[in-house]
């Protein structure tokens, strides 16, 4: 904070003859021009010996009020015998501090006594910010460091603070903080980032810092936590306007709580790395249940009593599920051994109890898949009938249930049932006439290998039918009096669908 001119006055002897000593000085500059605004920025304290002042005080003072300066000082002496009593009138007209500088006090000397007192300003302010951050770090120490850094930074301040999670909810605030203004500008500038077609949580580059104007009270929210996506937010509110201390002050607390919050992410990825661990356990032992929930102790909900229902879900659901069930991720069986947490093919997978399936699936984000219950010795089969229904899901919550009353191929990976067929039909594909025996092969599977009936729905004789039939079977290597082959047969026609043309 600058000296005041009631500081600068008593330390140089200066007598103040119009306005008040309650501004402050950032400088002094000593000027002789009649109109040196050109060369001050505000808050100067303006020494001048009036060489060139003889007449139109007005104007000049004028000027000096609209450059905003601190005062005006006008040495006696040299120039005046005393200072001028027009420019005296102009001064306390305009509310201008004016101040006699008397002849045994150089122009150096108050230059000099301003600048020692902004040295001593600014000594005591970097001492007083060290000695915040001191605070703050020893708050940071505590079991609840985060919050003890909040409750810390607004007693530094005089003011309230609160922090908040990355989508604007409080976690913590102190009293009379305006935590509703600042979780409305939170979820404004998260709505800005999904209207520009971004992650709604996340991609969009957090302002360093943002200050919002209320009456009365000064505001400035920060984000929480490194890289484009913050992990947190949390604002600080004051009467008073923020100084350079208070800045400092506002960045070492925003250093605290970042790595408090990394640490606390550090610390719960270990732990979801045990409960991946404890999964695994129980799919390769599914009579590992009592080893596993020693494993467990109290890392989060543990495993629940038979029967159980699996869910499978996306990572943006992890954490909610985490809330209610025992939940960890679940690689693809190919997954190489280092590939990371959160890979390709990788779904969050929780065992939960039946009485919770409802607030489970009310929890999720972007859909689920719902396992018929099961126990622990049947949980491979209930992982690959959530991970089966969350797939064919299309952002909803589907049970594996009702995937199922939709038929053999709702049961199976399209791409991977695709990739089958062509290859089955192959032959069939690269023959000049194909469209015909596709077509053809399609009403004998679908007669039941009933020749009659398939050639009238044809439309051909059944000596016509018989013949293309052969040549299916030779095309393909396969004796069509086999079921399995007519099952495979029917499989991959119904896969292909329209990727084959029909006859003309």
């Amino acid at each position: 904070m600058a000296p005041s001119l009631q500081v600068v006055a008593r330390r140089t002897g200066l007598r103040l003859l119009a306005g008040s000593l309650d501004r402050d000085v950032r400088w002094v500059a000593v000027s002789e021009l009649e109109d040196p605004t050109p060369f001050l920025e505000g808050g100067e304290l303006v020494l001048t010996t009036g060489m060139r002042l003889a007449h139109d005080f007005p104007a000049y003072v004028g000027r000096l009020v609209a450059r905003g300066v601190a005062g005006l000082g006008v040495a006696v002496g040299l120039t005046h015998e005393e200072v001028p009593p027009a420019l005296l009138e102009a001064a306390r007209a305009a509310g201008l501090p004016l101040l006699e500088v008397p002849r045994e006090t150089p122009f150096i000397a108050v230059t000099k006594a301003v600048s020692d007192l902004l040295a001593a300003e600014q000594y005591e302010e970097v001492t007083r910010a060290f000695a915040a951050q001191g605070r703050l770090t020893r708050a940071a120490l505590h079991p609840d460091g985060a919050h003890a850094v909040i409750d810390r930074l607004a007693r530094e301040l005089g003011g309230w603070a609160a922090l908040f999670d990355d989508a604007g909810e409080v976690l913590h605030a102190t009293r009379g903080a305006r935590t509703r203004m600042v979780a409305a500008e939170i979820r404004r500038l998260r709505g800005r980032a999904s209207a520009a077609g971004r992650p709604e949580t996340g991609a969009e580059r957090a302002p360093a810092t943002l200050a919002l104007a209320e009456p009365g009270e000064n505001v400035v929210v920060q984000p929480v936590g490194g890289g484009p996506r913050p992990r947190g937010f949390f604002a600080v509110g004051t009467v008073r306007a923020f100084t350079p201390v208070s800045h400092t002050v506002v960045n070492a607390a925003g250093s605290l709580l970042t790595l408090a919050f990394e640490q606390g992410s550090a610390q719960l990825e270990g732990e979801r790395r045990v409960r991946g661990a404890v999964l695994r356990l129980l799919l390769a032992e599914p009579g590992a249940a009592e080893q596993a929930r020693g494993v467990l102790g109290p890392l989060g909900p543990g495993l629940p009593g038979e029967p159980f229902v699996v869910m499978a879900a996306g990572e943006d659901s992890l954490e909610q599920l985490e809330q209610i069930a025992f939940t960890a991720r679940h690689a693809p069986a190919d997954a190489p051994a280092d590939a990371p947490p959160s890979g390709a093919g990788t779904v969050v997978v929780a065992l939960v109890a039946q009485d919770a399936v409802d607030r489970a699936a009310q929890a999720v984000s972007g859909g689920a898949g719902i396992s018929v219950p099961c126990t622990y010795r049947e949980l491979r089969a209930g992982v690959e009938q959530a991970r089966r229904a969350y797939g064919r899901g299309g952002g909803r919550v589907l049970r594996f249930d009702e995937l199922a009353g939709q038929g053999l191929m709702a049961l199976v990976d399209p791409d991977a049932a695709r990739a089958f067929a062509a290859a089955l039909l192959a032959p069939l594909a690269a023959y000049g006439s194909r469209a015909d025996l596709v077509d053809s092969l399609r009403a004998y599977l679908e007669s039941n290998g009933h020749w009659d009936a398939a050639a009238q729905r044809l439309g051909v004789h059944r000596h016509t039918l018989r013949y293309r039939m052969r040549r299916v079977a030779d095309l393909l290597g396969r004796d069509l009096d086999d079921p399995g082959v007519r099952a495979e047969l029917w499989f991959a026609l119904e896969a292909a669908g329209q990727s084959l043309p029909a006859a003309k």
